[in-house]
Protein backbone atom coordinates (compact mmCIF):
# COMPACT_ATOMS: atom_id res chain seq x y z
CA UNK A 1 0.00 0.00 0.00
CA UNK A 2 1.39 3.32 -0.85
CA UNK A 3 1.47 6.60 1.15
CA UNK A 4 -1.62 8.13 -1.37
CA UNK A 5 -3.49 5.21 0.06
CA UNK A 6 -2.51 5.30 3.60
CA UNK A 7 -3.52 9.28 3.73
CA UNK A 8 -6.70 8.60 2.76
CA UNK A 9 -7.90 5.77 4.65
CA UNK A 10 -6.73 7.94 7.85
CA UNK A 11 -8.89 11.11 6.24
CA UNK A 12 -11.36 8.54 6.04
CA UNK A 13 -11.21 7.20 9.61
CA UNK A 14 -11.21 10.93 11.10
CA UNK A 15 -14.39 11.68 9.40
CA UNK A 16 -16.48 8.91 10.77
CA UNK A 17 -15.13 9.75 14.07
CA UNK A 18 -16.54 13.39 13.64
CA UNK A 19 -19.67 11.63 12.18
CA UNK A 20 -20.12 9.62 15.36
CA UNK A 21 -19.26 12.51 17.85
CA UNK A 22 -21.66 14.68 15.84
CA UNK A 23 -24.35 11.52 16.03
CA UNK A 24 -23.86 11.24 20.39
CA UNK A 25 -25.04 15.04 20.09
CA UNK A 26 -27.66 14.58 18.24
CA UNK A 27 -28.83 11.73 20.09
CA UNK A 28 -28.76 13.24 23.23
CA UNK A 29 -29.84 16.52 22.47
CA UNK A 30 -27.02 18.49 23.64
CA UNK A 31 -23.82 20.36 21.73
CA UNK A 32 -20.63 20.19 22.88
CA UNK A 33 -21.24 23.53 24.93
CA UNK A 34 -24.11 22.32 26.52
CA UNK A 35 -21.84 19.40 27.54
CA UNK A 36 -19.23 21.60 29.10
CA UNK A 37 -22.08 23.64 31.23
CA UNK A 38 -23.08 21.12 32.51
CA UNK A 39 -20.16 20.03 34.67
CA UNK A 40 -19.63 24.17 36.06
CA UNK A 41 -22.27 23.70 38.32
CA UNK A 42 -20.77 20.94 40.12
CA UNK A 43 -17.71 23.28 40.55
CA UNK A 44 -20.21 26.28 41.58
CA UNK A 45 -21.89 24.10 44.61
CA UNK A 46 -18.95 23.34 46.02
CA UNK A 47 -18.01 27.18 46.78
CA UNK A 48 -21.51 28.16 47.40
CA UNK A 49 -21.70 29.14 51.41
CA UNK A 50 -24.79 28.20 53.23
CA UNK A 51 -26.27 31.10 55.08
CA UNK A 52 -29.36 29.14 56.09
CA UNK A 53 -26.96 27.57 58.44
CA UNK A 54 -25.04 30.31 59.09
CA UNK A 55 -28.13 32.59 60.05
CA UNK A 56 -29.86 29.30 62.24
CA UNK A 57 -26.04 29.10 64.08
CA UNK A 58 -26.50 32.72 64.94
CA UNK A 59 -29.62 32.86 65.90
CA UNK A 60 -29.24 30.07 68.13
CA UNK A 61 -26.03 31.87 69.58
CA UNK A 62 -28.31 34.73 70.44
CA UNK A 63 -31.47 32.74 71.72
CA UNK A 64 -28.57 31.01 74.31
CA UNK A 65 -26.87 34.38 75.03
CA UNK A 66 -30.35 36.01 75.79
CA UNK A 67 -31.33 32.87 78.00
CA UNK A 68 -27.22 33.08 79.71
CA UNK A 69 -28.27 36.60 80.31
CA UNK A 70 -31.68 36.17 81.50
CA UNK A 71 -30.64 33.54 84.08
CA UNK A 72 -27.59 35.26 85.41
CA UNK A 73 -30.57 38.41 86.17
CA UNK A 74 -32.76 35.51 87.59
CA UNK A 75 -29.94 34.52 90.03
CA UNK A 76 -29.13 38.16 91.09
CA UNK A 77 -32.82 38.69 91.73
CA UNK A 78 -32.89 35.39 93.67
CA UNK A 79 -29.51 36.29 95.50
CA UNK A 80 -30.79 39.65 96.32
CA UNK A 81 -34.22 38.14 97.67
CA UNK A 82 -32.68 35.58 99.78
CA UNK A 83 -30.21 38.50 101.75
CA UNK A 84 -32.94 40.92 102.24
CA UNK A 85 -34.85 37.88 104.00
CA UNK A 86 -31.90 36.69 105.89
CA UNK A 87 -31.13 40.72 107.05
CA UNK A 88 -34.90 41.15 108.05
CA UNK A 89 -34.69 37.61 109.83
CA UNK A 90 -31.79 39.01 111.91
CA UNK A 91 -33.03 42.59 112.29
CA UNK A 92 -36.21 41.44 113.37
CA UNK A 93 -35.53 37.87 115.32
CA UNK A 94 -35.97 39.54 118.67
CA UNK A 95 -39.42 41.11 118.31
CA UNK A 96 -41.39 38.91 119.96
CA UNK A 97 -38.94 39.02 123.24
CA UNK A 98 -38.48 43.10 122.81
CA UNK A 99 -42.62 43.05 122.80
CA UNK A 100 -42.83 41.04 126.09
CA UNK A 101 -40.46 43.05 127.53
CA UNK A 102 -42.46 46.30 126.61
CA UNK A 103 -45.10 45.79 129.83
CA UNK A 104 -41.99 45.89 132.33
CA UNK A 105 -40.63 49.27 130.33
CA UNK A 106 -44.13 50.67 131.19
CA UNK A 107 -43.89 49.99 134.97
CA UNK A 108 -40.28 50.90 135.31
CA UNK A 109 -41.67 54.75 133.78
CA UNK A 110 -45.02 54.60 136.06
CA UNK A 111 -42.86 54.02 139.03
CA UNK A 112 -40.81 56.75 138.16
CA UNK A 113 -43.00 59.08 137.41
CA UNK A 114 -44.84 58.50 140.48
CA UNK A 115 -41.52 59.08 142.46
CA UNK A 116 -40.02 61.82 141.32
CA UNK A 117 -41.52 64.44 143.52
CA UNK A 118 -39.68 62.62 146.25
CA UNK A 119 -36.84 61.38 144.35
CA UNK A 120 -34.06 64.60 145.99
CA UNK A 121 -31.34 62.56 147.93
CA UNK A 122 -32.87 59.82 146.99
CA UNK A 123 -30.08 57.23 146.25
CA UNK A 124 -32.59 54.40 145.29
CA UNK A 125 -34.76 56.54 143.10
CA UNK A 126 -31.30 57.54 141.50
CA UNK A 127 -30.14 53.82 140.95
CA UNK A 128 -33.91 53.00 139.26
CA UNK A 129 -33.12 55.66 137.00
CA UNK A 130 -29.86 55.06 136.43
CA UNK A 131 -30.57 51.21 135.46
CA UNK A 132 -34.05 52.23 132.96
CA UNK A 133 -31.46 54.59 131.03
CA UNK A 134 -29.47 52.33 130.49
CA UNK A 135 -31.74 49.29 129.56
CA UNK A 136 -33.27 51.90 127.12
CA UNK A 137 -29.47 52.34 125.70
CA UNK A 138 -29.27 48.41 125.25
CA UNK A 139 -32.89 48.48 123.26
CA UNK A 140 -32.10 51.38 121.54
CA UNK A 141 -28.83 49.73 120.43
CA UNK A 142 -30.75 46.73 119.38
CA UNK A 143 -33.51 49.17 116.94
CA UNK A 144 -36.59 49.71 119.26
CA UNK A 145 -37.01 53.52 119.90
CA UNK A 146 -39.97 54.96 121.43
CA UNK A 147 -42.89 56.19 118.86
CA UNK A 148 -42.76 60.44 119.67
CA UNK A 149 -46.71 61.10 119.40
CA UNK A 150 -47.59 64.19 121.66
CA UNK A 151 -48.27 67.08 120.01
CA UNK A 152 -48.29 65.41 116.97
CA UNK A 153 -50.81 64.93 114.17
CA UNK A 154 -52.65 61.83 114.48
CA UNK A 155 -51.45 59.36 112.58
CA UNK A 156 -53.02 56.15 112.17
CA UNK A 157 -50.10 53.90 110.92
CA UNK A 158 -48.26 55.20 114.23
CA UNK A 159 -51.25 55.40 116.70
CA UNK A 160 -53.92 54.66 118.11
CA UNK A 161 -57.04 56.50 119.08
CA UNK A 162 -58.64 55.69 122.56
CA UNK A 163 -60.80 58.87 123.05
CA UNK A 164 -61.51 62.05 121.16
CA UNK A 165 -62.34 65.79 123.21
CA UNK A 166 -61.88 69.43 121.84
CA UNK A 167 -59.07 71.53 123.29
CA UNK A 168 -58.94 74.59 123.38
CA UNK A 169 -56.28 76.08 121.39
CA UNK A 170 -55.19 72.90 119.57
CA UNK A 171 -55.98 72.19 115.92
CA UNK A 172 -58.44 68.99 115.60
CA UNK A 173 -56.72 65.47 115.10
CA UNK A 174 -53.69 66.36 116.93
CA UNK A 175 -52.36 63.92 119.54
CA UNK A 176 -53.08 65.75 123.13
CA UNK A 177 -51.83 62.97 125.39
CA UNK A 178 -50.40 59.49 125.52
CA UNK A 179 -51.96 56.64 127.43
CA UNK A 180 -49.47 53.93 126.73
CA UNK A 181 -46.07 54.80 124.38
CA UNK A 182 -45.66 53.15 120.96
CA UNK A 183 -42.14 51.37 119.32
CA UNK A 184 -40.94 50.79 116.64
CA UNK A 185 -38.18 47.91 115.83
CA UNK A 186 -36.11 49.33 112.92
CA UNK A 187 -39.07 50.72 110.53
CA UNK A 188 -41.54 48.66 112.00
CA UNK A 189 -43.96 49.31 114.34
CA UNK A 190 -44.50 46.90 116.94
CA UNK A 191 -46.89 48.42 119.06
CA UNK A 192 -48.89 51.72 118.65
CA UNK A 193 -48.99 54.33 120.95
CA UNK A 194 -52.48 54.79 122.52
CA UNK A 195 -53.74 58.61 122.41
CA UNK A 196 -56.16 60.70 122.70
CA UNK A 197 -56.90 63.01 120.16
CA UNK A 198 -58.22 66.33 119.65
CA UNK A 199 -61.53 66.74 118.05
CA UNK A 200 -63.35 69.92 116.68
CA UNK A 201 -64.95 72.69 119.12
CA UNK A 202 -68.40 72.80 118.47
CA UNK A 203 -69.11 75.28 120.67
CA UNK A 204 -66.72 77.76 119.68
Amino acid sequence: MNNIEKESEIKQEEKLNENRTVTEAETTGNTCEDILMQEQPELAEENVEEPAENEDIAKQLDFYKDQLLRRAAEFENYKRRTENEISNITKFANEYLLSDILPVIDDLERSLSAGKEKSEGDSFYKGIELIYSKLMKILEQKGLKPIEALNKPFDVHYHEAMLTMPKEGVEPNTVIQELEKGYTLYDKVIRHTKVIVSAENKGG
